[in-house]
């Protein structure tokens, strides 16, 4: 513990026995931002960065998949074209999805700044008598509020709802909407997928299957069942991600706070402005564009808890 004159500091994570008398102090952004605001976001994290090409790579094998041995054989020009379109597009912006969540910066303004709990920042709070502020002891940084440590980011994130290894990045404030994207792209591929998987196996059925593929008829059947296998696996998995983002974004509440079942000290807001607050306001087509960052219009302060 650091014990100053007029103020303390506790290396302890946010307790429920300790909330009651919790005041909130604001800090400026000038003070509290990190440099790394600026500057790529990038977690060199093995495990992480393996999960995050193991997704591009299954997205390249379906792209192949539904090109050669689906589409390009088709005798039907309009269906090859119009499937091919929709399922590039989407590809396309899953990916794009999938590159900002991994590549942004989880935190607003910065990722909270390591080893900022020294006694001259401390100081620079001007704290009263007797109050505490928390002190992560892990990475040596002054938490603020609804922030949790990650231990793969090596860092405490405002906000943190989860660490994904297939996006080798935490999920946290300024990154959830390109999570939330890369999701239900990636569930609106494989559905898609699937669909076309049915028809071409229809298709195959009625016809010689010599003439429904350029591949041999064994090599088709594998490529056609791994391709289903994958769309149906990432299908439920991505479907149940995007549900529950959605619904720890209109509640307000991260995974890891519903897990921890932390009490509720901050404003309850309704659904619709949960939703713009992470998508941007007002409403518009660019809520589904990975390229649109989000306008979040005032930013709010850090809260650091005493």
């Amino acid at each position: 513990n650091m014990l100053l004159p007029v103020h303390r500091c506790r290396d302890v994570e946010h307790g429920l026995n300790c909330l009651e008398s919790e005041q909130r102090i604001p800090i400026s952004k000038d003070v509290i931002t990190s440099s790394s605001a600026s500057a790529m976001w990038f977690i060199r994290d093995a495990c992480g960065i393996v999960c995050a090409i193991i997704t591009w790579l299954l997205v390249l094998y379906a792209e192949f998949v539904v090109l050669f041995v689906m589409l390009l054989p088709s005798k039907n020009l309009t269906y090859s074209i119009l499937n091919g379109t929709l399922f590039n597009t989407l590809a396309f912006l899953a990916l794009a999805s999938h590159l900002r969540a991994m590549c942004t910066d989880p935190v607003s303004r910065g990722a909270v700044p390591k080893g900022n709990a020294t006694k001259e920042y401390i100081e620079s709070l001007q704290l009263k008598p007797g109050q505490v502020v928390y002190k992560c002891p892990k990475c040596c940084s002054i938490k603020p509020d609804r922030a949790h440590h990650c231990s793969v980011c090596k860092r405490c994130i405002r906000k943190m709802d989860h660490h994904c290894p297939w996006v080798n990045n935490c999920v946290g404030e300024n990154n959830q909407k390109y999570f939330v994207l890369f999701t239900m792209y990636i569930a609106l591929i494989s559905l898609h997928t699937l669909v076309m998987v049915v028809f071409h196996f229809l298709y195959c059925f009625e016809d010689d299957w010599t003439k429904c593929s350029s591949f041999s008829p064994p090599a088709t059947v594998i490529l056609l069942i791994l391709l289903c296998f994958e769309g149906l696996l990432f299908l439920i998995f991505t479907s149940v991600m995007f549900g529950t983002q959605v619904h720890s974004i209109c509640t307000d509440e991260t995974g890891i706070e519903q897990l921890k079942k932390e009490e509720r000290r901050w404003a309850k807001k309704t659904k619709w402005m949960n939703m713009r607050a992470v998508f941007g306001h007002p409403f518009s087509i660019l809520w589904f564009s990975p390229f649109s960052t989000p306008d979040h219009g005032k930013a709010e302060t850090y809260q650091y808890v005493v």
